[in-house]
């Protein structure tokens, strides 16, 4: 196997530790978390990027969202949860994974500000514009009954 993310979800990886499974996804500690009990949500079935999924991972990947924000907050208490994901070349794993991260004020997580300027915030007229037409083009492919 070459998908980093299939070993874990195999447990073909060391120091594999489940901490939630159904029949969609794999739950495991990260093993390098940014605080305890930062977990990552792993799909059973190969998906590289989110939009490749099918309705029933999407949902338990969010079902599990939940479940492991619920046990974060009784056994942590955190001031809060991160719920993120990176796609492209960001997924170091080469496989849809979810971080599920508690998080404690000071704690040094933060969002950065943009390195690269890139003024997006004077367009957002025409970026929802550009939104607006995309979902009109997939609204006629989903409707065209040749398609079907």
């Amino acid at each position: 196997m070459d998908c980093l993310g299939c070993r874990i979800v195999n447990r073909l990886e060391p120091h594999v530790h489940v901490v939630y499974e159904n029949d969609h996804v794999v739950c495991v500690l990260d093993i390098a978390p940014f605080n305890e009990g930062h977990t990552l949500i792993l799909t059973k079935k190969h998906f590289r990027e989110l939009d490749e999924m099918d309705q029933k991972s999407l949902a338990a990947i969010m079902n599990a969202s939940v479940t492991i924000s619920k046990m974060l907050k009784r056994i942590y208490k955190p001031d809060g949860i991160t719920v993120c994901q990176n796609g492209g070349i960001f997924n170091d794993l080469t496989h849809y994974h979810m971080h599920v991260i508690p998080r404690f004020q000071g704690d040094g997580f933060r969002w950065s500000e943009p390195v690269m300027e890139h003024k997006a915030e004077t367009r957002l007229a025409e970026t929802r514009n550009k939104f607006l037409e995309e979902m009109r083009r997939i609204r006629e492919v989903w409707e065209d009954p040749n398609l079907s």
